[in-house]
């Protein structure tokens, strides 16, 4: 085991509970209880911050029930060992916390020798398997591949932003089994929330302001979590208070936010203030949207030849062509043949598809994720993420929802 000590977090809804297992493991000289959780929720945020090597985790809990929390938490943090402890011996539950992602089940309440000599063993499990795949051994810091910055941006108001930008990042989220978060960079009038169906309490705002103490901790304090696993950062909930926020702000929110996501989507306006420079500056791929109406192509290519002007190379540019269809007038073809630029996803016209999920605050390719524009998501998703992490988003396809045939 050598000298590093096993960092363990209890998470249980009884407080005496919590008490006597963390009374047990101060006993052990090689075993640390770094800290207590009460539901599945606070036991996910503090994996996320205290990094502990093995959860005891408790069952049946208020908020989010232990299974659930297992499940978010093997998804986010593979590296920890999962042991579930509950008064419930059944098989059922032995079945469904196995396929949750815990390594151990005990029955409450276990002996002190059992309890010690479990979280050994899911620990020597867990370090024989990061060396067995070639990953640093416990104790060394992972070197971790900075977040891919996305940006979706228009010169032209009225082409689906909003609504590509969160259903961009909630299949992202899905086909890539990734940690995704979106950003909403429409600083007056955004609504990303609102897609959502998520009420903020505190927005960018509430975060720029405390600058001078930003660290991830308080980024992540300010993120709200959708049902889907994506995370946000909202717009400010007052117009007026978008004054406050300047591009050297947004340039350290990213910051932070690519050292602890793998996807980074950013909603814009459409306009080329300091705060979406900065997110263009940073960004891998910008998703530029258009119509093939005139006046938005005309817009389109002027906001290019800005970009052009900022050096921004054509590789990183790839345009979204919006309420595709035959009837517009405009082809296609005279689109990409005025502007050197690839066309990456040809998004059709399903008015009652968007519409219906914008009044539900649901995102359509969680709520009709086989209809035609929802699959021409998830195939962009799932381009995204075999350009960004080749070969390792396979597993996810198969959860997918539209690559289902079957008729849920």
């Amino acid at each position: 085991m050598g000298s590093k000590k096993i960092r363990v977090l209890i998470v249980d809804d009884v407080a005496e509970t919590r008490e006597n297992v963390s009374k047990l493991l101060l006993l052990e000289d090689d075993i640390q209880v770094v800290g207590e959780a009460g539901n599945g929720e606070e036991a996910i945020s503090l994996s996320r911050s205290l990094q502990p090597d093995v959860v005891l985790m408790d069952i049946n809990m208020p908020v989010m029930d232990g299974i659930t929390a297992t499940e978010k938490l093997t998804m986010e943090m593979p590296q920890v060992g999962i042991i579930i402890m509950s008064v419930q011996g059944e098989q059922e539950y032995l079945r469904k916390a196995m396929m949750a992602g815990a390594r151990e089940y005990l029955i409450k309440p276990p002996s002190g020798d059992d309890l010690v000599a479990t979280i050994r063993r899911v620990y020597e499990v867990e370090c024989k398997r990061r060396l067995s795949q070639g990953l640093p051994p416990d104790g060394a810091k992972t070197v971790r591949e900075p977040g891919r910055v996305i940006t979706v941006f228009s010169t032209k108001g009225g082409v689906g932003k909003s609504i590509f930008a969160v259903n961009l990042a909630v299949s992202l989220q899905q086909v890539s089994k990734r940690r995704v978060v979106l950003l909403d960079l429409d600083l007056q009038f955004g609504d990303v929330a609102m897609l959502l169906d998520l009420l903020p309490k505190r927005s960018i705002a509430d975060l720029v302001s405390e600058m001078e103490h930003m660290d991830k901790d308080l980024v992540e304090a300010h993120l709200i979590e959708h049902d889907s696993g994506v995370r946000v950062l909202p717009a400010p909930l007052r117009p007026e208070y978008a004054e406050i926020i300047t591009g050297r702000h947004i340039e350290a929110i990213i910051n932070i936010l690519k050292d602890n996501y793998d996807y980074i989507i950013v909603d814009t306006c459409q306009s080329f203030q300091d705060t979406i420079l900065a997110a263009l500056d940073a960004s891998d791929l910008i998703y530029m949207l258009t119509t093939l109406d005139v006046p938005t192509i005309k817009n389109i290519k002027l906001g290019l030849d800005v970009m052009a002007s900022l050096h921004y190379g054509s590789d990183r540019i790839k345009l979204i062509l919006n309420r595709s269809t035959a009837e517009m007038g405009v082809s296609v073809r005279d689109l990409t043949g005025s502007v050197p630029y690839t066309v990456a996803c040809q998004l059709p016209s399903e008015g009652k598809v968007v519409v219906g999920s914008i009044n539900r605050g649901i995102p359509f390719v969680q709520s009709d994720p086989k209809s035609p524009i929802s699959q021409a998501i998830f195939e962009l998703a799932q381009q995204i993420n075999n350009q960004f992490h080749p070969g390792k988003g396979e597993p996810a396809k198969q959860k997918t929802p539209w690559f289902s045939r079957s008729g849920r």
